[in-house]
């Protein structure tokens, strides 16, 4: 071979060999750097910053990309837009979306780039928009997950061609459709989690064929109607479904369960038996619901169960004294049900590590927050009465109807029997008047919608929230006359009311400082109305005086559940008939946290700076806290005018902006001036008689100093392990440097330890008077 011709081959070998993987790891690079563009630079992708191959960066936590053959099939980018505490360093970090020239069309065309893609994980990006129909072109894909963003409108169909799909986690975004009816169609799918969405209407049949699942998340979403048979689900081990308004009877579940979540919801009927055969079962929460009936006692036996919660339901009847529990039982909540006779062995105060809640039941035992054994048998009275009349009043109702009906047949017959005979006399029908008693029918059905609907109604746990007009809420407080008036504070004034059901409302006036858009507030009162918490003084409604145009709002009006048990200052006066002791103040400080915990994480965007103050927490007649005045701050500050762009993305750039600028820090400093309130009771600081919050707090360094400060009820009704433990949260709370503070989960977690403390306490002290005895 000439020389030209062997040089000609050796070069042309190189143009054709080396560079292609060199060239097709660039492409992929490049990719790569495009999303990093559009993301608008997030810090978590600066160490792509002057590297030609991102492939072999090492992972971190919040940036892992892996790559087999030059190609890029792992992409994990965890943002700082929207990042939930962690137990670690127990922050927050708030951000708003991406600006308005953000496209998630675009975005994900240029992520399908990637086609070998198999893992894509995208959390807290503040990604915006819906979810564009060509994710499906990423056909490779095992796991997505989009959690902690704002993507809105419906979870694309296309995503059920995705067959290799195993994980899809979609939580903490503002979907709001229907839940899809073609997860039946993901053949490998076993993690579904939509939670923390908007997602409404029932739960299709078909995610009961989905024989591959493990686990459903489905909570904090406004999902409705009968919870679907799942007992086909031979390897489901989690369902969360609670925090939805599933109105049906509990059906049979699969035997594998590990952990059942149903609590806050409308379900109804009785606890079927079979739930005592799930000898997987651990953690089983049903609180907040409309069940009936004996709680069958085969669940407290259950050998892996740790945790049950019954609690507000409609239980009846009684436990048997003989009923056995579990070793591994830690928690029962069996409280606000009407139980009746004696409380079992086993779940009695005297059963060592286990914590039992029964207040607000019949049952003998000695508390202070146990109903008569008559109230709990006039309620079962009442009941049974109500339900006979409804049945007297449907079987009286359809008795008319079909008598009505046989007599419109009737009516017709002859009728046809008459021109009939007409006819045949060569002569033409007279024309048919309308007589056919068609108000009588009318009439009929208007009462059968009623029962149906009253019967819903008497179903629920809390009203459903409605729009009220201004001539209701002067109908309610007599035109805010004086004697309504309940007070002033900075988000306005407050009224009590009581509407026309007899049901006692307060209604809170706000004053907006400018006018603003009815459609920008009806978006905000929307995301209020979500906000539903045992712990929280329920919104009703909601009623906006203003103009016939939309930009003329001068006053909007909250209305409120009424809580006539006083205030948390209040009761911690001496002037109080009786003052909270130590246990008490725990339980209402763990309430308090549990709302605020909620209100931080239970939606997306959270609900920050919520005005805790002594005073804005109310208890109700079993001393349970409510926090009152939360969420006010979406609706007082300053609206932005620029609402050119869709509904979705302007509600969610609207919420975004109305929590800029407040941190996690402001409510958890907040909490800790409640602690220290729960503490000294309403002492103040001996310099000049003002509350030096930080400096009191200091002052708790000693068991002598805290003798001192501390309210003397305090000091004579708790342990010094859980006060102990209670003065060091109060001080890491109050801290100047708000990097110090703990996190609402550790706050949440210490009293419930301190709880815990206490009680054991409290146990051991009876055993010892009771042997001394």
């Amino acid at each position: 071979m000439p020389r030209f011709l062997r040089a000609l081959v050796l070069i042309l070998s190189c143009v054709w060999l080396t560079p292609i993987t060199e060239q097709y790891t660039s492409s992929q690079t490049q990719v790569l750097q495009q999303l990093r563009k559009q993301l608008e630079f997030p810090k978590q992708l600066a160490p792509w910053n002057n590297t030609e191959n991102i492939c072999y960066l090492p992972s971190t936590p919040v940036l892992t990309v892996i790559c087999e053959g030059n190609s890029v099939t792992e992409l994990k980018i965890v943002g700082d837009k929207l990042v939930k505490p962690d137990t670690f360093n127990g922050y927050s970090i708030w951000g708003k979306t991406l600006s308005p020239a953000f496209s998630s069309d675009s975005f994900f065309t240029t992520l399908s780039r990637l086609p070998s893609l198999k893992v894509v994980i995208l959390v807290s990006l503040g990604i915006w928009g819906p979810l564009p129909d060509k994710i499906h072109r990423l056909s490779q894909l095992e796991v997505l997950d989009l959690s902690s963003n704002f993507f809105y409108g419906t979870i694309p169909p296309k995503i059920s061609s995705m067959t290799m799909l195993q994980t899809l986690t979609l939580d903490g975004n503002f979907f709001n459709e229907t839940v899809p009816d073609w997860f039946d169609l993901l053949s490998n799918l076993t993690n579904l989690s939509l939670q923390h969405n908007r997602l409404k209407g029932p739960l299709p049949l078909s995610i009961g064929r989905v024989h591959s699942l493990i686990e459903i998340s489905l909570s904090y979403n406004s999902i409705s109607g009968e919870l679907p048979n799942l007992s086909g689900l031979v390897s489901l081990e989690v369902l969360d479904i609670g925090d939805n308004e599933l109105d049906s009877e509990l059906p049979h579940m699969p035997k594998r369960l590990v952990t059942m979540l149903l609590g806050k919801n409308k379900l109804s009927g009785e606890i079927p038996g079979q739930f005592g055969e799930l000898s997987q079962l651990q953690h089983l929460d049903l609180s907040y619901n409309l069940l009936q009936g004996t709680p069958p006692t085969s669940v407290f036996a259950l050998p892996n169960i740790s945790y049950v919660n019954l609690a507000s339901n409609k239980l009846a009847g009684s436990l048997p004294v003989s009923l056995t529990c579990s070793s591994q039982l830690g928690f029962v909540d069996i409280s606000a049900n009407m139980l009746v006779g004696r409380l079992p062995s086993c779940l009695s105060s005297n059963s060592n590590n286990k914590v039992v809640k029964l207040d607000g039941n019949c049952l003998t035992v000695d508390s202070l927050h146990q109903h008569e054994a008559s109230y709990c048998q006039t309620h079962s009275k009442k009941k049974f009465s109500k339900l006979k009349s409804l049945v007297l009043l449907v079987v009286v109702i359809g008795g008319v109807t079909v008598i009505a009906l046989l007599l419109l047949f009737f009516l017709r017959y002859c009728r046809r029997k008459q021109e009939g005979t007409v006819s045949e006399q060569g002569l033409l029908p007279k024309p048919a008047l309308d007589n056919s008693a068609s108000g009588l029918s009318s009439e009929l059905l208007t009462n059968a919608r009623f029962v149906s609907q009253a019967m819903k109604l008497g179903a629920q746990v809390l009203p459903t929230y409605r729009a009220f007009s201004l001539e209701d809420l002067k109908e309610a407080t007599k035109n805010f006359e004086s004697s309504s008036y309940i007070g002033e504070g900075t988000a306005g004034k407050l009224y009590k009311g009581r509407l026309e059901n007899g049901t006692f409302v307060a209604i809170r006036c706000l004053v907006l400082s400018r006018k603003h858009s009815i459609r920008n507030l009806k978006l905000r009162l929307d995301l209020l109305s979500k906000l539903r918490h045992p712990h929280l003084v329920c919104l009703l409604g909601h009623c906006i005086d203003g103009g016939a145009d939309d930009c003329s709002v001068d006053r909007v009006f909250l209305v409120y559940e009424y809580v006539q048990n006083g205030n948390f200052r209040s009761h911690l006066s001496r002037s109080m008939e009786k003052v909270l002791k130590w246990q008490e103040r725990l339980g209402v400080l763990i309430g308090i946290a549990k709302a605020v915990h909620f209100l931080h994480t239970g939606v997306i965007p959270g609900f920050y700076n919520n005005q805790l103050k002594s005073h804005n927490i109310l208890l109700d007649e079993y001393l349970v806290a409510k926090v009152s005045d939360y969420g006010l701050s979406i609706i007082t500050e300053e609206i932005h005018k620029n609402e050119a762009r869709a509904d979705g993305q302007r509600a969610i750039q609207s919420m975004s902006k109305a929590s800029e600028g407040l941190c996690l820090e402001d409510d958890v400093y907040s909490f800790g001036l409640i602690l220290l309130e729960a503490l000294i009771g309403l002492r103040r600081s001996e310099k000049g008689g003002a509350f030096l919050p930080y400096e009191m707090a200091m002052q708790f360094s000693s068991q002598e100093e805290q003798k001192r400060i501390i309210d003397p009820i305090v000091i004579g009704t708790s342990s010094q392990e859980s006060l102990s433990n209670v003065v060091s949260l109060t001080s890491k709370c109050l801290s100047l440097e708000s990097s110090l503070r703990p996190s609402i989960e550790d706050v949440l977690w210490n009293l419930q330890y301190a709880a815990q403390v206490q009680a054991t306490a409290d146990r051991d002290q009876r055993s010892d008077v009771g042997s001394q005895t």
